[in-house]
C-alpha cells in the first residue's frame, strides 16, 4: 500500500448524511463562509451540525453561526475544573476530513501558550487515544510532552501497522525534547523533525535540540522550526530566524494572528506593519527559499521571477 502526505481542506470542509449536512471549521477566518454554506443548508431544508477549533475561542462566543446550526458539545474536567470543549466530530472524524491521511494519538497540550487554541479547546492535560487509526500525518500538539510509555505505544503501532510517519505535523516541544526521544521516533520518522521558536526564551533549548540533530546527521531539510513572527519587535523575531540558519535549520515563518480574526490578516503590534509581516513571510517561505539566496534587508519582493509562497496548511487546531 502507498501512503501520502494527503492534501488539506482550506479550513473548512462539509459533508451530507441524510437529511443533516455537517459543517467542521478550523480556523476563525472561516467562519463567515461557513454561516454563507449554513445558510444555503438550511435554505435546502437541511439540518446542519457545526464544530471544529473555530467555535470555541471564547472570545467568538460561537460567532453568529450558532443561530442556524446545532453546536455539540462536551464537558471535560480540565485543570480540575469542568469545562466545556470541542465535541467529537459529527458524522465521522472530523480531522479525516480535512485531510484523509491525518490522525491523532493524543488532545491537549500542558505548555499553554496564548496564542494558540489548543489549551481552550483541548485543555492543558492529554486526553489519549490509544486505537487511533494510525496514518501518515500525525497531529498531536506535544509529542514529546507525552508520557515516555504512550509515546512508545505510539511508535509501536506505526510500526505493527508497517505505516510511515512522513509528518509529525505539530511537532515536537524543544524544552522536552532530548536523546531518549530522538531514538524513540527515529525508526518510524520519515518527514522532517518539526519544533517551534516562539519567542526568545526557547532559544537555548532549540540551540541544544540543533546540536542533538547535527550528531546524528539530520539534514537541514529535515530540520523545519516554526518561528513565530509579530510576537516581538522585529530585530527580535529575524534574530531567531537568523539563528535558525546558523544552526543548520530551515526556520518557517509564522505571523502572529489573533484566535478571533475573522479576516486572515496578522496583528500588526509593536514596530511591525502588515507589509513587513508579508514580506518576511515571503522571504522565509516561498519554495524558492529565498533567504539562501539574498538577506531580507536586500530582498526585493517586486521581483515577480522569484517563487510564489507555497500554500502549506497550517495545522489543523491551531
Amino acid at each position: 500500500m502507498s501512503y501520502s502526505l494527503g492534501a488539506w481542506a482550506n479550513g473548512l470542509t462539509e459533508w451530507t448524511d441524510g437529511d443533516t449536512a455537517y459543517l467542521s471549521i478550523a480556523f476563525t477566518w472561516k467562519l463567515d463562509e461557513a454561516y454563507r454554506r449554513a445558510q444555503w443548508f438550511k435554505a435546502m431544508g437541511m439540518r446542519v451540525v457545526a464544530g471544529g477549533p473555530a467555535l470555541f475561542q471564547p472570545k467568538l462566543r460561537r460567532h453568529h453561526l450558532h443561530e442556524i446550526a446545532e453546536i455539540p458539545t462536551k464537558i471535560a474536567i480540565i485543570d480540575g475544573k469542568p469545562k466545556e470543549i470541542g465535541a467529537d466530530a459529527p458524522g465521522g472524524e472530523a480531522v479525516q476530513r480535512h485531510n484523509p491521511m491525518a490522525t491523532y494519538a493524543s488532545r491537549g497540550c500542558p505548555v499553554g501558550c496564548s496564542f494558540c487554541i489548543v489549551p481552550w479547546m483541548e485543555g492543558k492535560t492529554f486526553t489519549l487515544l490509544p486505537d487511533f487509526p494510525v496514518r501518515p500525518v500525525l497531529c498531536d500538539n506535544n509529542l514529546s510532552a507525552l508520557d515516555a510509555r504512550y509515546q512508545d505505544h505510539i511508535v509501536g503501532r506505526y510500526q505493527a501497522e508497517g505505516v510511515p510517519l512522513l509528518d509529525a505535523n505539530s511537532g515536537f516541544e524543544p524544552r522536552t525534547f532530548d536523546e531518549e526521544v530522538l531514538a524513540r521516533w527515529t525508526p518510524i520518522n520519515r518527514g522532517p523533525w518539526r519544533f517551534a521558536y516562539d519567542d526568545a526564551a526557547d532559544g537555548q533549548h532549540v540551540a541544544r535540540v540543533m546540536r542533538m540533530l547535527d550528531k546524528v546527521g539530520v539534514s537541514a531539510r529535515r530540520r523545519q522550526v516554526y518561528t513565530l513572527i509579530g510576537n516581538e519587535p522585529f530585530e527580535a523575531c529575524m534574530d531567531r530566524i537568523r539563528q535558525v540558519i546558523a544552526w543548520g535549520g530551515e526556520p518557517y515563518a509564522q505571523p502572529f494572528m489573533k484566535l478571533n480574526a475573522l479576516v486572515y490578516r496578522p496583528h500588526v503590534r509593536f514596530d511591525w506593519t502588515e507589509h513587513r509581516l508579508r514580506q518576511v513571510q515571503r522571504w522565509v517561505n516561498a519554495p524558492a527559499k529565498i533567504w539562501r539566496k539574498v538577506p531580507f534587508d536586500q530582498y526585493d519582493a517586486s521581483i515577480k521571477t522569484i517563487d510564489a509562497p507555497d500554500a502549506r496548511q497550517m495545522e489543523f487546531v491551531k
